[in-house]
């Protein structure tokens, strides 16, 4: 038998075989989505039983659900979605020749699936019920809950890199993005363990995550610090150690630029308790009231950055002794503190060695708390929790 009259026999067979037909596919045929106080229902319409996954994803919010071996073939664009947690839908097309659907969200929201089976004149239904959560749902757990309504610090620690993104590579093929996440979730978990103080951290996934949307969830939290973990690399093998960078004067021009050519933005987000309030300002008074902001951040930075560079030294060598300043762009909110951290060189064999040691990792998350915490000791937040407990000797 010819290979052409085999494929035809296999073909007919699997005829016979759905379980075999590796070209049977389901279709998405219809959507509807239902408003309500408490959220949004989605009624996915299909033609018949399908396997899907869903998961989310911070910075921005977004709900993902995977439809394995489904093709779309109804618009998505019109579904009433005003006045809902779910800002817009997307969709796109899966290696396998399944389909992802992207539910940009407003907010983080509890979903609850449930899949109905034909009846009633109806078919295959997919239900997703996307509610609000309550205040502070789904966020990190307070640690020593403040009795007097004082806030905890809270600090944004962002790893570096991830997803599509690998970052800087070691001598047999060590990622950057994976070192980062690690370390960056050992200093969540200490930031947590410390009354008076609260993580959150811009990825906890190996997912990609623009470097401006970065900064973003700094602002949108009304952050205190934001702190992002990296590993150098550089041609020279032998160049090792850690470091620690502030924003260079270079980028506070462009930041500077970057936020009066978006006059109204800048009125929304700068001075996250009102303290530098734009709105309304011509563009010349604007103007200097940022710069004065940026410089003064800063020079926050700065100090800060000394304080956990002096704290690294204890524990690991130092590339330079002093923090060095660059246009880096997660540095670059005009009023957080931020610093990032080169934990080492990921292209140094002894440093990459070390940096995977979870020993090495849990020593390096210690000591950029350390310098966190001295510095806040010294200039706590006067609405915070560390304020009181300065104030009566306990902190």
């Amino acid at each position: 038998m010819n290979r052409r009259r085999l494929l035809q026999s296999l073909l007919a067979s699997a005829a016979w075989l759905p379980a075999l037909d590796l070209f049977a596919s389901q279709r998405l045929l219809d959507a509807r989505a239902l408003r309500s106080a408490e959220g949004l229902r989605l009624v996915l319409e299909l033609s018949g039983p399908v396997r899907y996954h869903t998961f989310t994803l911070s910075a921005p919010e977004r709900l993902i659900l995977d439809l394995e071996g489904t093709r779309l073939v109804h618009d998505l664009r019109g579904l009433p979605l005003a006045g809902s947690p779910v800002r817009a839908i997307r969709a796109g097309l899966l290696p396998d020749g399944g389909t992802r659907l992207v539910l940009d969200l407003f907010e983080p929201v509890n979903l609850q699936s449930n899949v109905l089976a034909p009846g009633d004149g109806q078919g295959h239904r997919l239900l997703l019920d996307l509610r609000r959560q309550l205040p502070q749902a789904g966020s990190r757990p307070r640690i020593g809950p403040a009795p007097g309504g004082e806030r905890d610090v809270l600090v944004v620690v962002d790893a570096g890199h991830g997803g599509k993104d690998p970052g800087a590579l070691g001598p047999r093929g060590e990622r950057e993005k994976d070192v980062a996440l690690l370390i960056a979730q050992n200093l969540a978990r200490r930031i947590d363990r410390q009354k008076g103080f609260r993580a959150k951290l811009v990825r906890n996934l190996d997912v990609f995550i623009p470097l401006r949307q970065r900064v973003e969830v700094a602002r949108r939290c009304n952050a205190d610090l934001f702190v992002s973990v990296h590993a150098d690399a550089a041609p020279r093998r032998t160049a090792s150690g850690a470091s620690v960078f502030a924003l260079s004067e270079h980028g506070a021009t462009s930041t500077l630029a970057h936020w009066m050519a978006d006059r109204e933005n800048a009125a929304d987000l700068i001075g996250a308790t009102g303290n530098l309030p734009l709105k309304g300002k011509d563009a010349q008074v604007a103007g200097v009231l940022l710069d004065m902001s940026i410089n003064s951040t800063i020079a926050s930075s700065l100090d800060l950055g000394h304080q956990v560079l002096r704290s690294l030294g204890g524990v690991t060598e130092l590339h330079q002794q002093r923090v060095d300043q660059a246009g880096f762009a997660v540095l670059k909110s005009p009023d957080i503190p931020s610093i990032l951290v080169e934990t080492g060189f990921i292209s140094n064999d002894r440093d990459c060695r070390r940096l995977h040691d979870p020993r090495h990792q849990q020593q390096l998350a210690e000591a950029i708390f350390d310098g966190l915490h001295g510095w806040f000791r010294e200039r706590p937040p006067a609405d915070s929790l560390l304020a009181r407990l300065q104030a009566q000797g306990n902190a």
